[in-house]
């Protein structure tokens, strides 16, 4: 058992001690060994530890403050540019400008990202991911001056933690694990895979402070809503054809 993996918080405090550099590169070694597409590495990692830069990413990250005070962000992207310059200076053409492979591409670089994330909380360091990299691609795009062919994924913040929040709630093993099948749930199964969820004091007090009826309108009347949702997905769309990722002929 990996022992940081079953003690995971998303940390939003940090201290002000830096990230020697051996380990951040012991951290990223890490990522760079993880599971991906055909050994094809279609993902890259963009450090970024420099004060004005970090306040330009802070300002796309909706301001979020663990931006600009944890030591080091990691943004993970989907890139496709590296290996097809390697194909064409090979004569072997370009094949991976399509949505499949965006897919694909994002799927090495969040894989190579959790990778990162367990090594760092293993050296007790403390990570929190940002969903805000796709809201906000254009401008982290612009910011880090990505070039066609490369799309930002998730952004994690790295550093020493200056808190020790309790561990956050799952979901129990029979509400996400199937045995050979998917199975729907009932509804009273599904009441009662979400019950403690539902009745925590931590949801009671969520409750009472969105002043909603139960936890799940928090998400969709507050959280994730669902005009928010269809803006974003179209801007989304916008980028990844815009940097080169939906050739359709």
């Amino acid at each position: 058992m990996v022992k940081s993996i079953f003690e995971h918080r998303s940390i939003k405090k940090y201290k002000e001690t830096p990230v020697s550099d051996e380990l951040l590169k012991k951290i990223i070694e890490a990522a760079i060994r993880g599971s991906n597409t055909g050994n094809m590495q279609l993902y890259s990692v963009i450090v970024t530890k420099n004060t004005e830069i970090k306040k330009q990413l802070w300002e796309a990250h909706f301001k979020q403050n663990m931006v600009v005070q944890a030591p080091v962000l990691l943004t993970f992207v989907a890139d496709i540019n590296r290996f097809h310059k390697w194909c064409q200076i090979n004569n072997a053409g370009k094949a991976y400008d399509n949505f499949l492979w965006f897919y694909n591409a994002s799927i090495d670089a969040v894989i190579a990202a959790q990778n990162a994330c367990i090594e760092a909380e293993d050296n007790n360091l403390g990570i929190c991911y940002l969903g805000t990299t796709t809201y906000m691609a254009q401008k982290i795009i612009d910011i880090l001056e990505l070039p066609k062919g490369v799309v930002p994924v998730t952004t994690i913040v790295l550093g020493y933690p200056d808190e020790n929040p309790p561990l956050t709630d799952r979901l129990p093993y029979n509400a996400v694990v199937f045995d050979e099948k998917y199975k729907e749930f009932s509804d009273t199964e599904i009441e009662n895979l979400f019950y403690e969820k539902d009745n925590s004091e931590f949801t009671k007090s969520l409750i009472n402070e969105n002043q909603t009826e139960n936890l799940a309108q928090i998400f969709t009347q507050k959280r994730y809503k669902l005009s928010d949702n269809i803006y974003f997905s179209k801007e989304f769309l916008k980028v990844i054809e815009k940097q080169g990722f939906m050739k359709n002929d």
